[in-house]
C-alpha cells in the first residue's frame, strides 16, 4: 500500500538526486536590544531614578592618576622638619639659618614628635604621663598665645605650638648628660639651667618680636617658667 505525499508532509528522495540538490541558507539578521541603545532607561533604572536613589546606579571610575606617597598624603616633609630643628639647637643668628620658617610655616607633626620623644624620656615605663605632657603642650602654649595676643603679637596658634613644640630639643638634648653626671648636683644643676635658657631662647627669639617693644619681658618669663615646668616632669624637681 503507497501513500503519496501531501504539503504537510516530508518528501524522501534517494542519494543520486540529493547529490544534484546544493544551496546556502541565510541566517536572518537577529539582534538583542538589552536596552541599552534605546532612549529610555528600563523601567527599575527609570524607577530609581525617579525616587532620587540614581546614585546606586553609578560606577565609579578608576583614577587614572597615581596614588600619593603616605608622607605627602599626610603633609610631613621630613626636610623642612630637619631644617627646622637645626634651626632651633643653633639659634644664632651668625650661623645663616633662615629661623623665621620655624615661626611663619608652622607645621603640626614635626612639634608633635619632638613633644613626643620628650615624653618617652621622661616617662620610665608610665605612659600615663604622655597624654599629660601633651596636655602641658597644648594648653601652655594657648596660655603664651593669648598673652602674646593681649600684649599684641601678630601669632597665631598654630605658630605658637609649632614653635614651643620644637624648642623642647634642647631639653632632650641634655637628657643623655644628666643621666651621665646625675650624681654632680653643681654639675647637673648647670646642665639643667643651660638647657632651660637654651629652649626659651630658641622660642623667645622667635615669638618675642619687635611689635611687643617694651613689653618683651611680660612673654619671655611665662615661656621661661614653662620650659622649667617641662623640665621638672623629666628629672622630678
Amino acid at each position: 500500500m503507497q501513500f503519496s505525499p501531501t504539503n504537510g508532509d516530508f518528501t524522501f528522495v534517494s542519494s543520486t538526486e540529493a547529490e544534484e540538490l546544493s544551496g546556502t541558507i541565510s541566517a536572518p539578521d537577529i539582534k538583542l536590544n538589552m536596552g541599552s541603545d534605546s532612549g529610555k532607561d528600563p523601567y527599575a533604572t527609570t524607577f530609581l531614578r525617579q525616587r532620587g536613589y540614581g546614585w546606586l546606579l553609578e560606577v565609579e571610575e578608576d583614577d587614572s592618576e597615581e596614588s600619593k606617597p603616605l608622607l605627602e598624603e599626610l603633609d610631613i616633609d621630613l626636610k623642612d622638619i630637619y631644617y627646622k630643628i637645626r634651626c632651633v639647637l643653633m639659634p644664632m643668628p651668625s650661623l645663616g639659618y633662615n629661623r623665621q620658617v620655624v615661626r611663619d610655616n608652622p607645621d603640626f607633626w614635626g612639634p608633635l614628635a619632638v613633644v613626643l620623644l620628650f615624653s618617652m624620656i621622661s616617662i620610665y615605663g608610665q605612659f600615663r604621663v604622655v597624654s599629660w605632657i601633651i596636655t602641658i603642650w597644648i594648653f601652655g602654649s594657648l596660655t603664651i598665645f593669648l598673652l602674646a595676643r593681649v600684649l599684641g603679637g601678630e601669632v597665631s596658634y598654630g605658630q605658637v605650638l609649632g614653635v614651643i613644640g620644637y624648642s623642647l630639643l634642647p631639653l632632650i638634648v641634655i637628657a643623655p648628660l644628666l643621666l651621665v653626671i646625675g650624681g654632680f648636683d653643681v654639675v647637673s644643676t648647670l646642665i639643667k639651667l643651660f638647657g632651660v635658657f637654651w629652649a626659651a631662647y630658641s622660642a623667645a627669639s622667635l615669638l618675642v618680636g619687635d611689635e611687643f617693644k617694651t613689653k618683651k619681658p611680660l612673654l619671655i618669663y611665662p615661656i621661661f617658667l614653662l620650659y622649667i615646668y617641662f623640665l621638672s616632669l623629666y628629672t622630678g624637681v
